[in-house]
């Protein structure tokens, strides 16, 4: 048996996962409006490439990726596009961004898809550019594009492949239902990730308050024609064993040296819903257009999980699982400690939506934060072994040198210092704060930085120039002077 490592602090939260695991996964209904941003994933949006007016099919590609971290967009059903322009999107901000607005006819036409017989006959540069094609990010919640962790370079070698199906935070339950049901398509999406990039082994991880998804995956794995050094891996369960580089300790032991990334100590992790995914894109040829994601909360009557088309109204989605959410309550993507609000219920499902909740249980009144009393339990709590009493000081204080001397960046914002903060101080927005004032100083260094260089360069041209001249007037004085010696007669000459 592998011995189980462990990581500091973290808590032991109630799941509230029961209510949406009654029920099987359900198709959501197709909904007449689809808006779809150009940017679902970490790195540069996609670049679209259809028209107003024009008509798409389902799987068609609609968006083209722009530059390297950037990956394609597909129309999730056939229509017509009805808009190219700013929307409202699913974010903390509540800004708006460019989408694509398409109209679905309910016809559901699909594009000709191109699946693989077997990847095998395919390099793994050839699976990378058909995963990228596909659209796929990491459905975990990051969106981080997939082709380029299947990518370790030639400066790597992968020893230890990792499919994250911890799915720790409370309320969200889409990991733990698709491994009950399609624990086969998952493997099969493991096994071409674990042929692109060679890995020595694989490592599924489940925590251990999902006894039907471990029992699910068992038994797939004993019938599947995986790699023979795949693993099924049981970790207690306490918040955030899900996070990247605390599963990474818990199984292996080791530690993601700080400014560092988990292919540095030679592991790479993917998430099981972008297992899925993956296999889905090269098996059947399928690009990234639905996901799963848990509708649940103390408002939803039919909580449970449904598979949703990209684009489609949370509404739709509340009103199909007979949702009594209303307007003047919290509607929170994702879970309840690193999720964030959202503005309306009428935004559109993306790529990285893993929950919508819209209640949650035994959830106190908003009140105003206290005085820190110098508890430490934030100290105690923190999986990173942070100081985020220190941090709120500096952040509060708007020292943003401080921050960075105490790691801030070193932060991942899982919420345990807020939950267990008896001042009830929102810690995380405090050093939200400071990461993105400080990412905006080092903009502003770095375009300051870039104009003073031009004008230095400028100077030193400008100079170049004078002095060149100065030099081309001497030599012409010179060979003025050298010729009219020349013809100076020698008879006058004293």
């Amino acid at each position: 048996m592998r011995q189980i490592g462990s990581f500091p602090g973290g808590l032991v939260l109630d799941g509230q996962k029961t209510r949406s695991t009654q029920l099987s996964i359900r198709q959501a209904p197709l909904s007449k409006i689809l808006t779809l941003p150009l940017q679902q994933h970490i790195g540069d949006a996609a670049i679209p490439i259809v028209d107003v007016g024009e008509y798409v099919l389902k799987g068609q590609m609609i968006a083209r990726a722009d530059g390297h971290i950037s990956v394609g967009l597909h129309s999730p059903s056939s229509g017509h596009i009805k808009a190219i322009d700013d929307q409202a999107i699913p974010h903390p901000s509540g800004l708006s961004a460019p989408c694509i607005t398409i109209e679905t006819d309910g016809l559901e036409q699909w594009t000709p898809l191109k699946p693989i017989t077997d990847y095998r006959t395919l390099s793994a540069h050839d699976i990378r550019q058909h995963i990228r094609y596909a659209g796929i990010v990491g459905l975990g919640g990051a969106g981080f594009p997939s082709f380029i962790k299947l990518n370790p370079g030639v400066h790597h070698f992968v020893d230890t492949l990792i499919i994250n199906g911890v799915e720790c935070e409370p309320y969200i339950s889409c990991d733990d239902m698709l491994m009950r049901e399609r624990a086969t398509a998952i493997l099969d999406g493991i096994a071409i990730m674990h042929y692109a990039i060679k890995a020595k082994s694989c490592i599924i991880a489940i925590e251990d308050n999902k006894p039907e998804a471990i029992t699910a995956m068992e038994m797939a794995l004993a019938q599947h024609e995986a790699h023979p050094q795949t693993e099924l891996v049981v970790i207690p369960t306490r918040y955030p064993a899900g996070s990247e580089k605390q599963l990474i300790q818990v199984i292996t032991h080791q530690q993601v040296p700080h400014n560092k990334l988990p292919i540095d100590i030679g592991i790479v992790m993917h998430n099981i819903g972008t297992a899925y995914a993956v296999g889905r894109a090269i098996n059947q040829g399928e690009p990234l257009i639905s996901r799963i994601v848990t509708i649940t909360g103390s408002d939803v009557q039919k909580a449970g999980n449904l598979e949703v088309l990209l684009g489609s109204p949370i509404s739709d989605l509340l009103t199909f699982c007979d949702s009594t959410w209303q307007a003047t309550t919290p509607l929170i993507m994702g879970g309840p400690m690193m999720g964030y609000h959202l503005s309306s219920s009428d935004l559109p499902i993306t790529k990285t939506a893993n929950c919508i909740l819209a209640g949650v249980d035994n959830a106190a009144p908003e009140a105003s934060p206290l005085p820190c009393i110098r508890c430490g339990d934030c100290a105690t709590a923190c999986p990173v072994s942070l100081l985020p009493q220190q941090l709120y000081w500096h952040a509060r204080a708007k020292d943003l040198e401080k921050t960075r001397e105490y790691n801030l960046f070193d932060c991942i914002e899982c919420g345990c210092c807020n939950y267990v903060c008896p001042s009830e101080i929102p810690l995380v927005q405090y050093f939200r704060f400071a990461k993105t004032e400080t990412m905006n100083q080092e903009q502003e260094r770095q375009k300051s930085d870039a104009a003073r260089i031009r004008f230095e360069n400028r100077q030193a041209r400008q100079e170049e120039e004078k002095r060149e001249k100065e030099r081309r007037q001497q030599q012409r004085k010179a060979a003025l002077a050298q010729s009219q010696a020349a013809k100076q007669d020698p008879k006058d000459a004293p």
